[in-house]
């Protein structure tokens, strides 16, 4: 992965419109945040969210001293599995399109929880399980017309359901997570694998298929690809689904949710309805 980082360098700012859009999707988020974060880390996006920044000067001012890190670039070159920092070191932490690269992202929350001070703020995104599912559908069925069989091609992603789960998992209060998804239309499929080779984000599996990729295989994928997700115009989709991590580091000043059996006002009352048990039939039958 550290190798794809670099050899993406050169090209990267062209290609990042996803790591630029995620960039500015957390910097919205945060402008919605009525306080100050005085040290904060962002993880991933080669400096995008630092840019960002520097163009939002009112949100700026409310965020100190800012550490770019990534696995290939940055002020700090790391691991996002094997944090260097020390426990309480940061108020805030972003991470734009950098966590789908984690092989142990329960673990990687973890150690954010840990790097957060009390009542401070995570916000992660990375693709989705939805993403790139016209690639993946391509080459397996080229592959099993061609040799019988397919292999891994696309890195596995999170699903939605599971993001929420994982930041409770790790010790976050108020965790949630949304989606977006994103349809990129490209004139040819291979212009899409040049994207993601600028971008550094083409598959660094260790467990690779026995066979190679052949051109004989894609060039078959590229004709399913235009066969099956091709639009009116003839230009080919790919879908790339972002997911949206929040989560807060506890701290007693937090809501907290009531225990079960504490409410002091009936929601028929609140609702101007009248209360009935769950046998009783409604008025008229």
């Amino acid at each position: 992965m550290r190798q794809r980082k670099r050899r993406a360098r050169a090209g990267f700012a062209e290609a990042a419109f996803l790591h630029a859009r995620a960039a500015a999707d957390l910097a919205d988020r945060l402008e919605a945040i009525p306080r100050r974060f005085e040290h904060a880390l962002a993880l991933g996006g080669g400096g995008l969210f630092s840019a960002e920044l520097s163009s939002r000067p009112e949100l700026a001012a409310r965020i100190g001293a800012v550490i770019e890190a990534d696995v290939a670039s940055g002020d700090v070159e790391l691991d996002p599995e094997r944090l260097p920092f020390a426990p309480e070191s940061f108020d805030l932490i972003v991470s734009p399109l950098a966590l789908h690269w984690a092989n142990d992202l329960p673990g990687a929350f973890i150690q954010f929880r840990q790097a957060l001070k009390p009542d401070g703020l995570l916000l992660a995104s990375m693709f989705g399980g939805d993403t790139l599912t016209e690639l993946r559908l391509a080459l397996i069925q080229a592959e099993s017309e061609l040799i019988g069989g397919a292999g891994p091609r696309v890195a596995p992603f999170a699903a939605l359901q599971d993001v929420a789960g994982l930041l409770q998992r790790a010790g976050f209060a108020l965790p949630a997570a949304d989606r977006d998804v994103v349809t990129v239309r490209y004139g040819e499929p291979m212009r899409l694998l040049s994207d993601l080779r600028a971008m550094g984000e083409t598959a660094a599996l260790r467990r690779r298929s026995p066979h190679g990729l052949s051109r004989r295989i894609l060039a078959r994928a590229f004709e399913i690809y235009r066969e099956r997700f091709s639009d009116a115009e003839g230009r080919v989709r790919a879908t790339f689904e972002i997911l949206t991590a929040t989560g807060w580091a506890p701290h007693e000043s937090q809501q907290k949710p009531l225990k079960p059996g504490s409410a002091k006002t009936r929601l028929a009352d609140a609702l101007g309805a009248k209360e009935q048990s769950a046998g009783e039939k409604p008025d008229g039958g």
